[in-house]
């Protein structure tokens, strides 16, 4: 089968270590289900497994990608889980210790099929495509479990999103103005804030601008760069919720700010599969949908990879493994 893989890895040049060619298809162990793919996108882990974090030599090569979308072996339409839990865990899938994403373990979505739990295929419900369904796994969930699990903050809040253009931070923009909440977001370019807006941001700022008034919630996926201005911002009892660093993980903890205004800091990552199937409920009742950048076939996937890696980008990157 035709597959993006990771074939070895480097911290800096993770490009190089692309490859797009051909795999041998997977073998289906007892319990898991074959899923032929009609849709895929590119997330930020897949940048990071080809530098090598969370991927180690001994795993490689590695078909990447956690997020897709296709038909199961009855034919039906349907979504991939990416968090892949250890056998018998009951529990919410995100704290399992020894949970994994596809393509940290097992081969991932930026194929013509992949192999999954059976617990990984959730319907697609119709009247999403297979392009928007692929990319909702990753960037939307997340995203999904910041704002409605996570945050404390009840709609007709006021949440500040940070670093727009990105993909959970266009999926925050879009599930908050289709949840009832007050979004505003932050971003270096000018056109991404307008971009932002024109999606359903009530308004936009330059990165460390004083804001009109301080708000409930923060979503942070930048770190180092924005996680002064992230405290700063928020309300008495507020909370920043952090499921991401990307400008650096080790920024001033402004331990004193944090107690004295009685800020919650909450770490959250992925989602359940339970949050999935209430991620794709949402966007078939209020008609939210993801926000496609750009559609590739899967040959040119390096494209994408290049775009993703220059920030050149306004939502998600969608393969697609048929051409």
């Amino acid at each position: 089968m035709l597959a993006a893989s990771a074939v070895r890895t480097s911290a800096t040049d993770p490009l190089s270590a692309l490859e797009v060619g051909q795999r041998p298809a997977p073998e289906v162990p007892d319990g898991w289900v074959r899923v032929r793919l009609e849709a895929a996108s590119l997330n930020h882990h897949d940048l990071w497994s080809l530098r090598g974090v969370g991927l180690p030599d001994d795993r490689l090569p590695m078909v990447l990608g956690c997020d897709g979308a296709g038909t199961d072996e009855q034919g039906r339409d349907v979504v991939v889980h990416a968090v892949v839990t250890s056998p018998g865990w009951t529990g919410d899938d995100t704290l399992d210790p020894g949970r994994s994403l596809l393509s940290e373990r097992y081969a991932g979505t930026l194929a013509e099929e992949v192999v999954v739990p059976a617990r990984n295929v959730v319907p697609r419900p119709p009247g999403l495509t297979a392009a928007e369904a692929a990319c909702l796994p990753t960037a939307w969930l997340t995203a999904y479990r910041m704002l409605v699990t996570q945050s404390g903050a009840a709609p007709g809040s006021t949440v500040l999103v940070q670093g727009a253009g990105g993909g959970v931070a266009t999926a925050l923009v879009v599930l908050g103005r289709a949840t009832g909440y007050r979004v505003w977001v932050t971003s270096r370019s000018g056109s991404k804030r307008e971009r932002a807006q024109a999606l359903g941001a009530d308004a936009a700022f330059a990165p460390g601008e004083r804001l009109p008034h301080k708000v409930d919630a923060v979503m942070e996926t930048v770190g180092e760069a924005t996680w002064a201005h992230s405290l700063r911002s928020l309300r008495p009892g507020g909370t920043v919720v952090v499921a991401g660093a990307t400008s650096g993980p080790a920024p001033s903890a402004e331990l004193q700010r944090v107690f004295f205004l009685g800020l919650r800091v909450v770490g959250s990552t992925m989602g359940t599969r339970d949050e999935l199937v209430r991620l794709l409920d949402l966007l078939v009742t209020t008609g939210a949908r993801p926000v496609i950048d750009r559609e590739l076939p899967l040959d040119r996937a390096a494209e994408g990879f290049a775009a993703m890696a220059a920030g050149d980008l306004f939502g998600k990157v969608v393969l697609r493994p048929g051409g």
